[in-house]
C-alpha cells in the first residue's frame, strides 16, 4: 500500500490559483510522459541524442515495459526502486514507468560511491536498483551490505554481480514484458518520487515529491519563463538526477509535446558543442560553471550555436564576465534563476523581457516568496533577511527525518536558510546563507560578498571564497582562484586582488589568504565542490 503523505500546501493556496493550477484528485504524474497519446502526439519526437531516438510512442512503449517488469518483481505499491542511470532514454522510462506502476523511484548521483550508495539503498528501503552497466563497480559487496536489495537490472550493457540475488541486463529483460501498462490508482498527494540532497552539511536527506509536483512546475515555471512549444528542442547538460536536470530534460519538453536531447557520459566542452551542432537543440541548460568552460574552450571558436533561443543557467550565481564572453559567443543572454531539489525546480527567475545582472530573479508565478528578520517580519524593499518560499512543487518532508524536516518545512513555508535582499522593482538578490556569517579581526564578514567581488575581476576565471579556522581558532577569508592568465605572476596578482577587494568593499574585507589552481573541483552536478577545498 502507498504510505500516506499528507500534502502541506493546501489545494486552494494563492500560488495554485494564481496559475489556475487543478487536478483531480486521483492522478499519477506518470501522464507528463502519457498525456502525448491522449494528445495524439505518439508519432513525435521525445528524445534524441547519442544514445538513440524515440517517438512518444514509443518511449511510452518502453516505459511500460519498464513498468510490468518490475512488477514482475513482487514489489509492493509505494516502494522505491533506486536509479543509477546515466541520460539515455532508459532513465526517462524507468522513471516514469515505476511510477506508472505505483512504485517510488529514487534518482541517485551516478558518482555515488560505495559507502553512500549503501546508505541511500538502507535508508530508502529499496529492494531493487536500476544501475548503469558502466558503473556496476559501485554496486560493491559492502554498498549492498545490510540493506534489502535482491534485484540489480543492468542498464546498457551487462555485468556479473554475484553478491546480489537475482541480476538481469535490462534490454533482452524488457522483451519479455507487454508495451502497454494501465496506470496505478495513485491520489495527486501520495509520494511519487524521490531524490537526496548532497549531503554537505551532514548525512543526506531523503527529499519526498509527491504526484502533482511534476505538473506543478509546468504550469508555473516552463509556461511562464520558458514558453515551450511542441517544436522546441531542449539540452540540459545537467543530469536528470539533479532536480534541475529532470525538470529541464524531462517534465517540461515532456509536458508539451517538445523533444530532449539526452548526453550521456562526462559534460566535455567539445562532446557539448558536438551535441549542439548535430541536434539542433533550441534551449540550452547549463551552470555557471558549465557556462565559463565552454565559453573558455579551444573549441568554442568554430561552435555552431544558431539553433539555440533561450540559454538559462541556475545553482550559482553567474559572473558578468561570464555572461559576456557566452554573448559574445552565442549572441544570447543567459536568463539566469534559482530552485532547490525541496521545490523541485526554479522559483525565481529572469526571464528575456526582464532581466537584471546578479539578481537570482523576479517571482515565478504560482510561488510565493517573503523575507523575514530574525524576529520573523517581513523585511522592506532594499533589507536584508532570510528567504522562505511555497507553492505545490514543496517536498513535504525528508524521510526518517523528523529534526530536518520540522526546521525546513515550517508549515506551508520552505524555510531556505538563504540571505536575499529584494529591490523596489521586485528584484531578488541573494546575499549568502543565514549560517555563513564569520567574524574576521573583529568585524562581521560574508564571505559570498568578497567571493562576489573578486568573480567581477578582469583576471579571474573562477573563484570560492570562504571562512577558514586558524590553529588559535580564529577565523579568516580564503580565496581559492583560478586565475584567466594560468602563467601570471601569482604574487602579483595576490596583492592585486586583495587591493581591489579593499577598494571595492571594505579593506577588513579583503581575503588574507589566496590560493591558485588550475580548475577548482566540482560536485556531480557541476557546482563548486566547497567541501573538498576545505578539506584541502
Amino acid at each position: 500500500m502507498m504510505p500516506a503523505v499528507t500534502d502541506h500546501v493546501a489545494d486552494d493556496c494563492p500560488g495554485a490559483r494564481e496559475i489556475g493550477f487543478a487536478l483531480p484528485e486521483r492522478y499519477n504524474a506518470s501522464e507528463i510522459l502519457f498525456g502525448n497519446l491522449d494528445r495524439s502526439n505518439g508519432s513525435g519526437m521525445a528524445v534524441r541524442g547519442p544514445s538513440g531516438t524515440l517517438t512518444y510512442g514509443e518511449l511510452c512503449r518502453l516505459a511500460s515495459r519498464c513498468g510490468n517488469a518490475l512488477s514482475s518483481l513482487g514489489l509492493q505499491r509505494g516502494e522505491r526502486v533506486v536509479l543509477l542511470l546515466d541520460d539515455t532514454p532508459l532513465y526517462p522510462a524507468f522513471i516514469f514507468g515505476a511510477i506508472r506502476a505505483g512504485f517510488v523511484p529514487v534518482l541517485l548521483n551516478t558518482l555515488s560511491p560505495p559507502d553512500l550508495l549503501q546508505f541511500y539503498l538502507a535508508d530508502s528501503g529499496a529492494r531493487v536498483i536500476v544501475i548503469e552497466a558502466d558503473i556496476v563497480g559501485q554496486l560493491s559487496p559492502e554498498a549492498v551490505r545490510d540493506t534489502a536489495l535482491e534485484t540489480a537490472i543492468v542498464a546498457n550493457g551487462e555485468a556479473d554481480l554475484p553478491h546480489v540475488k537475482s541480476v538481469h541486463a535490462a534490454v533482452s529483460w524488457l522483451d519479455n514484458f507487454p508495451g502497454t501498462l494501465a496506470c496505478a490508482d495513485t491520489h495527486r498527494n501520495d509520494m511519487a518520487f524521490w531524490m537526496y540532497s548532497s549531503g554537505s552539511t551532514g548525512r543526506p536527506k531523503g527529499i519526498v515529491h509527491l504526484q502533482h509536483d511534476m505538473a506543478y512546475t509546468a504550469a508555473s515555471y516552463e509556461r511562464h519563463v520558458l514558453k515551450l512549444t511542441p517544436d522546441d528542442i531542449c539540452f540540459s547538460v545537467p543530469k536528470i538526477f539533479f532536480a534541475y536536470g529532470i525538470g529541464n530534460s524531462v517534465t517540461f519538453p515532456f509536458s508539451v509535446g517538445a523533444a530532449s536531447v539526452l548526453m550521456p557520459g562526462k559534460p566535455e566542452p567539445a562532446a557539448i558543442f558536438e551535441t549542439i551542432r548535430k541536434f539542433r537543440p533550441t534551449e540550452f541548460f547549463g551552470l555557471p560553471t558549465l557556462y565559463t568552460a565552454l565559453a573558455k574552450s579551444p573549441e568554442a571558436a568554430k561552435a555552431d550555436l544558431s539553433s539555440l533561443r533561450l540559454c538559462i543557467s541556475a545553482a550559482e550565481i553567474l559572473s558578468q564576465e561570464v555572461a559576456g564572453a557566452w554573448k559574445n559567443l552565442s549572441g544570447l543572454d543567459i536568463v539566469e534563476g534559482l530552485g532547490s531539489t525541496e521545490m523541485l525546480h526554479i522559483y525565481l527567475s529572469n526571464t528575456q523581457e526582464r532581466k537584471r545582472h546578479g539578481a537570482a530573479g523576479l517571482r515565478v508565478p504560482g510561488y510565493e516568496v517573503r523575507i523575514l528578520d530574525t524576529d520573523g517580519r517581513e523585511v522592506a524593499d532594499g533589507e536584508e533577511g532570510v528567504l522562505q518560499v511555497r507553492g505545490h512543487s514543496s517536498a513535504p518532508l525528508y524521510w526518517n527525518r523528523p529534526d530536518k524536516t520540522a526546521e525546513t518545512m515550517r508549515g506551508d513555508w520552505l524555510y531556505t536558510g538563504d540571505r536575499f535582499v529584494r529591490d523596489a522593482d521586485g528584484f531578488y538578490f541573494f546575499r549568502g546563507r543565514a549560517d555563513d556569517l564569520i567574524k574576521v579581526s573583529g568585524q562581521w564578514v560574508y564571505p559570498l560578498e568578497v567571493e562576489l567581488c573578486l568573480a567581477e575581476h578582469k583576471k579571474v576565471r573562477e573563484v570560492a571564497v570562504m571562512g577558514l579556522e586558524m590553529e588559535d581558532r580564529r577565523m579568516t577569508l580564503k580565496a581559492y582562484v583560478v586565475p584567466l592568465d594560468p602563467a601570471c605572476d601569482r604574487a602579483a596578482l595576490t596583492r592585486e586582488l586583495q587591493d581591489y577587494v579593499k577598494a571595492t568593499l571594505l579593506p577588513y574585507k579583503y581575503p588574507r589568504i589566496v590560493e591558485f589552481f588550475d580548475e577548482l573541483p566540482k560536485t556531480g552536478t557541476g557546482k563548486i565542490d566547497r567541501q573538498r577545498l576545505l578539506k584541502g
